[in-house]
């Protein structure tokens, strides 16, 4: 959907360039109309919703504002995804930051609903700078499941430092073609190494995503992301510990930052050698006054 002529036309190109023959792309607006007709119609939903926007609430459609009442287009675009998913259909969102952490009514409201109703899977935060020169916005990815019954048992988070490209307003590729993007997870000989997993986090992801959702076809508790420290770049945190933090869904809350432990010198030792410079200085002291005579 959209309410802009020229962007359903670029839309349409673009589906039909990448093999969409007959894309199905509809005018009209996505937050103010209401969607009986879609409801639970989906199985699958991919979205890099606008960020920061506002409505008034006479401007947004009655469904949405019953699920969540917020004048926010990121809030409500995510009350959209639920009500357009079917029972067990999933999801892949870009949100702002805030979406995470802010205090509002409608944003714990929503957490907690993805949280308590629905199963929230994954929170891949994004590095600051992955969508310039556009915009500069701290962003995540919000991985989830409808279910209107539940689910969440531990959700796994991902703290994406590099994706293959430098973070400025010129994101110019830091490795090779062959290097960037997805593919290399694929293909275990052309696994990245040390060096490039710092520039390019992209298969780590994707890797251990997928160690998360089977692991040889054993249950997801078998998987080792589950044993993960909360000082590694992955790791899982139980939904109670979720709940006991309001529902916040930073990564910063539940990450534990380890400092590297440095040896100082004992303080005797520091003084004694203060003294000693002390002397020296009173003793140059001494020098220049007797040249001055």
């Amino acid at each position: 959907y959209d309410f802009d002529n020229t962007m359903l036309r670029i839309g349409s190109m673009n589906m039909m360039l990448h093999g969409v023959d007959n894309p199905a792309i509809t005018y009209r607006d996505s937050l103010g109309q209401e969607h009986g007709a879609e409801e639970g119609r989906y199985s699958l939903v991919l979205a890099n919703p606008p960020f920061a926007g506002s409505l008034d609430y006479e401007n947004v459609a009655k469904d949405l504002l019953q699920t969540v009442k917020t004048k926010k287009t990121e809030l409500l675009f995510l009350a959209l995804f639920l009500r357009l998913l079917k029972p067990g259909g999933r999801a892949a969102v870009i949100v702002p930051d805030g979406v995470l952490f802010g205090s509002s009514t409608a944003h714990k409201t929503l957490r907690k609903m993805l949280v308590e109703d629905q199963k929230l899977d994954g929170i891949v935060s994004l590095p600051g700078g992955v969508f310039k020169p556009y915009a500069g916005v701290s962003t995540a990815i919000l991985f989830f499941t409808k279910t209107n019954s539940g689910g969440t048992d531990n959700v796994w988070f991902y703290d994406m430092q590099a994706d293959g490209y430098s973070l400025d307003d010129k994101r110019q590729p830091l490795l090779a073609d062959d290097r960037l993007g997805l593919q290399p997870a694929r293909d275990l000989r052309n696994k990245l190494s040390k060096e490039e997993h710092l520039k390019n986090n992209l298969p780590d992801v994707l890797a251990r995503w997928n160690s998360l959702k089977t692991v040889r076809a054993e249950p997801v508790e078998a998987s080792p992301e589950l044993k993960r420290s909360r000082t590694e770049q992955s790791f899982c945190v139980p939904k109670a510990d979720i709940a006991a933090n309001g529902y916040d869904l930073s990564i910063n809350r539940y990450k534990e930052v380890v400092h590297a432990q440095v040896q100082h010198r004992a303080p005797a030792e520091i003084l004694a050698e203060l003294a000693k410079l002390e002397e020296e200085i009173a003793a140059g002291m001494k020098t220049l006054e007797g040249m001055l005579k």
